[in-house]
């Protein structure tokens, strides 16, 4: 068994002016949102959930971004309610959350 039960990767990345970027549509806010939903469920810690900043990614056109692990369940999202649905559904649950999945031909 893995020390985390999840991971959670958050793209941070900001791209030069102009260019599409995660850090440009809100990733820091979900990143922070993210992190203290996982630790007011009591998902943080060994054997929980572990939330991660990233550097691009490089699904840049899907953004903003996130994937979970093991799994490698690819996620866009809009909104803190897009969030809590991840960190209920899938990271406190088990279950991927269909609708916020980043189609797998999603590139840069």
């Amino acid at each position: 068994m893995s020390y985390f039960r999840h991971h959670i990767f958050f793209c941070l990345n900001e791209r030069p002016a102009g260019e599409s970027s995660c850090a440009r549509q809100g990733a820091q806010e979900a990143f922070e949102h993210c992190k203290a939903r996982v630790k007011a469920e009591g998902l943080s810690g060994a054997g929980g959930v572990r939330v991660n900043k990233a550097g691009c990614l490089h699904r840049c056109a899907g953004g903003p971004v996130a994937v979970v692990y093991p799994e490698g369940t690819w996620y866009t999202y809009v909104d803190r309610e897009d969030i809590d649905e991840i960190v209920e559904s899938h990271l406190k649950n088990g279950r991927p959350v269909e609708r916020l999945m980043l189609p797998p031909d999603v590139g840069r």
